[in-house]
């Protein structure tokens, strides 16, 4: 299918225009320019080609590559009748506008091969008009043929040179046309990028916020359940016990509420509140130790500075996995182990019922301990059976610089 061309927001829409300039140009000097040379014209011929050549701009060939030789095939025809039967003046500029349209719907490699054609078929034709006669006026024939040799030959050298700008100009043009084209797209997919990369942000932001919610607020209102049903359960016999439980338990009440006040201001990025990684524990270990009247076996060697984020981590992972030795497990034994050599190594083990975890893989806390650590580049491990305890050992690197 044959298509008007759309110049508008073409790069080479100024030759477009030049094309129409030189067009005009040819139908004005077959009009009013009259000849002094030595060759038969045929005006017809040359407006009907001209005509006929104008409205070829006008309509372009579409991307199927057979129409576009049909189309290239039927200006050669045109310029080649005009320029050798219908003697067709300055016909040059035709070639030169064949050229520059063949721009709007050819390759590079295509368009090279084009303007090479060009040049060999119009220093032919002008060859053979200079052979003939043709460009020699009658009152030159005899003193000066051979000036007009040498303008024969400075006429072909600057056509050849006159194509040769051209086409680097074109290629000049296109070459930054389809770089704007290559930047506007890669700006779209960069956007895109910055748009995924925003969602996925925000919704590791979403799942942050959620697992410090659940660590801190969840392990608080943990001991605070426990300590009231122990203080409910010694109510009748040690009311004395079950009064300072009751004690205890509001002041983890209130240290909860505390903990919602300051996430609902701002979500704390230091839960230790700047202690030391093994005070954090041993007040962790002292509320597990309270609430269920287990005294864990504690091996803590920290030898060396950790990061603060790897404090945290560290931090949380062993408060959910003694909530979870809380909540569920049943245990009357609890290890904890945790060491710095060029990694912090923490390895919590209790006796408890256990689990099995083809069953049991979507607990938000553990889920929660998997994360922290797969963030911070750790492997998690977790072996656990129903009814044979549950040990969980958590590897986090520690960066050259740390340690």
């Amino acid at each position: 299918m044959i298509v008007l061309p759309q110049f508008r927001n073409h790069p080479l829409r100024f030759l477009f225009y030049l094309n129409w300039i030189l067009l005009s140009i040819l139908f004005l000097s077959e009009l009013f320019i009259p000849t002094k040379f030595n060759f038969p014209r045929y005006p017809l011929i040359n407006f009907s080609c001209l005509f006929s050549f104008a409205i070829m701009g006008l309509l372009m060939p579409s991307k199927k590559l057979r129409k576009k030789y049909i189309y290239i095939g039927l200006e050669f025809f045109l310029i080649l009748l005009s320029s050798i039967i219908g003697g067709l003046r300055i016909f040059p500029f035709m070639w030169i506008v064949l050229v520059t349209r063949n721009s709007f719907i050819l390759s590079r490699s295509s368009r090279l091969i084009i303007t090479g054609f060009v040049f060999i078929l119009v220093a032919f034709t002008q060859a053979y008009r200079f052979q003939n006669g043709m460009l020699i006026p009658p009152e030159m024939e005899r003193i000066d043929r051979e000036k007009v040799y040498v303008l024969f030959l400075t006429s072909i050298l600057l056509f050849g040179l006159t194509l040769f700008f051209l086409q680097l100009l074109i290629d000049a043009v296109l070459s930054e046309h389809e770089s704007r084209k290559k930047l506007a797209l890669a700006h779209d997919r960069l956007r895109e990028y910055a748009l995924r990369i925003e969602d996925v942000a925000t919704l590791q932001e979403r799942n942050r916020i959620a697992r410090e919610i659940h660590d801190s607020l969840g392990h608080s209102l943990t001991v605070f359940n426990l300590h009231v049903e122990a203080a409910l359960k010694l109510l009748p016999s040690d009311r004395e016990e079950a009064t300072e439980l009751l004690i205890e338990a509001k002041q983890v009440g209130a240290t909860a509420l505390k903990e919602v006040r300051q996430s609902v201001a701002k979500m704390r990025s230091d839960p230790l509140q700047g202690k030391s990684l093994s005070r954090a524990i041993a007040s962790v270990i002292e509320d597990f130790q309270r609430s269920t009247a287990i005294s864990p076996q504690c091996n803590i060697n920290i030898s060396r500075p950790v990061p603060e984020e790897v404090k945290i981590a560290a931090y949380r992972i062993l408060q959910e996995a003694l909530t979870n030795i809380c909540k569920y497990a049943e245990a009357t034994e609890v290890s904890i182990a945790i060491e710095t050599t060029t990694e912090l190594k923490l390895t919590v083990k209790d006796n408890g019922k256990g689990f099995s975890l083809e069953e049991n893989t979507t607990g938000f806390g553990l889920q929660g301990m998997q994360e922290r650590t797969k963030a911070l580049g750790g492997t998690f491990q977790i072996i656990t059976a129903p009814f044979q305890g549950c040990t969980i050992s958590v590897s986090i690197p520690l960066p050259i610089s740390i340690i």
